[in-house]
């Protein structure tokens, strides 16, 4: 396959404000376009150490779900095994937002979120986007808020 059939790839997500098209590859989603698009103030990507905290806690809290028998654990396992290889500085890329704006860090929760569940996906053998199949909320995000993981991950 070329680049251009490569880069012509895509996929459609769709939330409560309509329909966005997304590079079918990417590992994050609606969520994640829409808090870099609202915030293009400073210039300044996401810190990768931040990126790998807030693996850190979301894998925490992916152990803790499957322990709780809130998360089934094949689900649990996908979840860990991209975390980890976020922890170890890969698919940083995929963090769009920037590091300065506002709700309290829910665009890079959200990114996290987005990435961590399509990367689970994709190792589960999925298409990104199959939120079906493991959910950036219910699933990654579970047991948890903003305005705990993402403080969580800074301090």
């Amino acid at each position: 396959m070329s680049l251009g059939e490569e880069l012509r790839k895509v996929r459609k997500e769709k939330d409560l404000l309509g329909t966005r098209t997304l590079p079918a590859n990417a590992y994050y989603g609606i969520h994640s376009v829409r808090a870099a698009e609202n915030y293009t103030t400073s210039g300044y990507r996401i810190h990768p150490q931040l990126v790998i905290a807030l693996a850190m806690v979301k894998k925490a809290a992916a152990l803790a779900n499957r322990k709780a028998g809130t998360l089934e654990p094949r689900k649990a396992q996908a979840i860990v095994q991209a975390t980890d290889e976020i922890i170890a500085g890969k698919w940083v890329d995929q963090f769009i937002g920037e590091a300065i704006q506002g709700g309290a860090g829910t665009g890079i929760n959200m990114n996290a979120n987005e990435v961590i569940a399509n990367r689970a996906l994709d190792i589960l053998g999925h298409k990104p986007g199959d939120y079906a199949e493991i959910h950036p909320l219910d699933d990654v995000n579970n047991g948890q808020s903003t305005n705990d993981a993402v403080p969580t991950a800074i301090l």
